[in-house]
């Protein structure tokens, strides 16, 4: 499929799909997330998309499956963050403060990673996949997988213990 097919054939569905991907979020900006990782995802596909039969009935598929990836990483990322709250009266709010800032920093250096490495670190840390899960969905071995994990958590805890060294110099 050409680029003028793909804008004449799937790109129209958008506002069918954003009215099917807001019944999963309670604001606009977490559908339109959805709506524009469906459309890369159907651009890397668009050459496979003429072997199927009702590219609407696949684009709704994508965007469910999407929206309940993105509600569990909303919600482990919620457990995280009330997990940070004092269990105890040790406790303390800058313990919290510390916390919180720390997973600021490795979601921040994740961002930094290679997008390979990032996407799967997320799948394997927060969105909970198996290796082997992992390598089905990105069409790729378990052993790919695996360094990339290693080279990724290598990565991140470099440049984690780099801030930390550099903010107790402060």
């Amino acid at each position: 499929m050409d680029q003028k097919q793909f804008k004449e054939e799937v790109l129209p569905l958008r506002g069918q799909m954003m009215i099917y991907a807001q019944k999963f979020f309670d604001n606009k900006e977490d559908a339109e997330d959805i709506i524009q990782e469906l459309f890369l995802k159907l651009w890397h596909m668009r050459n496979e998309l003429p072997n199927y039969n009702n590219i609407p009935a696949l684009s709704t598929t994508i965007v469910k499956n999407l929206s309940i990836n993105k509600l569990k990483l909303i919600r482990r990322e919620t457990n995280q963050l009330e997990g940070l709250h004092p269990t105890d009266e040790e406790s303390s709010i800058s313990d919290q403060l510390e916390a919180k800032d720390r997973l600021c920093h490795v979601m921040q250096i994740m961002n930094q990673l290679p997008d390979l490495q990032q996407s799967i670190l997320r799948m394997k840390h927060i969105d909970g996949y198996e290796v082997e899960e992992i390598a089905e969905l990105i069409g790729s071995t378990s052993e790919a997988v695996r360094m990339n994990l290693s080279r990724g958590r290598k990565r991140v805890k470099e440049l984690f213990l780099n801030l930390e060294k550099n903010d107790d110099s402060l």
